[in-house]
């Protein structure tokens, strides 16, 4: 039960935004520059970025939801996702997105222990400025969207298949308003 009156039968953050469509707009908006707009990370690569940060803040609404969206935009990789979450260092991912999970959880844990070595790692395996920046901002951003979203208890879903369609959803539209009511 959510600590405040939220839409009902609407979950996760898309009932924050309703709420507040005011505060709600740029985090979308936030939303939908990091995981969607330019970059040279693939906006499969920058879900499941959210996914893992999300699984391990263990925010069950965000990390299903993006780990949907991940599998979409994954197609017939679907399963990397599971595999990441499951164990990242083995899955079947670049070597460049292992180090850039590494820092994706250390910002989770605490954002001062990324280090130089990390950083250099990353770079290593063929990660530029912008690959670090970006895992960095979609890791802090996440940890704030997660918080938000536990911190007033909305609802969460346990059916995969309201998650499958949230996942396509934001896999073919992106991060778009919900209507308000």
């Amino acid at each position: 039960m959510p600590h405040i009156p939220l839409p009902e039968g609407v979950p996760g953050i898309r009932s924050l935004v309703m709420y507040r469509p005011d505060t709600g707009k740029p985090l979308y908006e936030l939303a939908q520059i990091l995981l969607r707009e330019e970059s040279p990370l693939s906006p499969a690569e920058r879900e499941l970025i959210a996914t893992y940060v999300s699984h391990k803040n263990t925010c069950n609404f965000c990390m299903n939801s993006h780990a949907a969206a991940a599998r979409y935009l994954f197609q017939d990789e679907a399963k990397t996702v599971d595999l990441v979450l499951d164990d990242y260092q083995n899955a079947p991912i670049s070597e460049k997105l292992k180090a850039l999970l590494t820092i994706a959880g250390k910002v989770q844990t605490d954002a001062r222990t990324v280090s130089d070595e990390d950083v250099e790692n990353a770079r290593k395996f063929g990660a530029n400025d912008r690959d670090i920046h970006d895992t960095v901002l979609i890791a802090a951003t996440f940890c704030m969207f997660n918080r938000y979203v536990d911190g007033l208890a909305t609802l969460s879903p346990t059916d995969s298949n309201l998650y499958a369609q949230m996942g396509e959803r934001m896999g073919t539209l992106g991060y778009v308003l919900p209507k308000t009511q």
